[in-house]
């Protein structure tokens, strides 16, 4: 569940820009002075919406279905990519410690060599993760 696409209703503003809302998550509501700005702000608004969710335990709404959203005449729906992995690399950088065991014949070649070993274990697990 690393990417999910939620449909957004983008509503003209009256002075300019747009105002956005989610069908399926009625909270989650942003604005924009332009359309660059709008869609930024609405990805940053379903980030900040699904890990509220997955902070409180609370299920994560389905995705409607983007031709199943009727829309005013100053209104469109857009699809919005939200990459749960890449947000989370965004703003999740609180650091935990993990203990783990490595041959001793290891630590001693590594450690002559000055290797960070956080750093090793961090790259790693990127690359084991498929995170870029």
């Amino acid at each position: 569940m690393n990417k999910l696409f939620y449909p957004a209703i983008f509503h003209r503003a009256e002075e300019g820009g747009f105002w956005i809302t989610f069908p399926d998550i009625p909270e989650c509501m942003t604005q924009g002075d332009d359309m660059e700005q709008a869609y930024e702000m609405a990805v940053e608004a379903l980030g900040l919406a699904i890990t509220g969710f997955e902070e409180e335990s609370i299920p994560i709404p389905n995705a409607s279905k983007p031709d199943a959203i009727t829309t005013a005449a100053d209104e469109f729906c857009v699809v919005i990519e939200f990459d749960m992995l890449a947000y989370k690399k965004r703003t999740g950088s609180k650091a935990v410690k993990k203990t783990l065991t490595i041959p001793e014949w290891l630590n001693e070649e590594a450690t002559a060599l000055g290797v960070n070993f956080s750093q090793v274990l961090q790259e790693a697990l990127m690359i084991k993760i498929g995170a870029k």
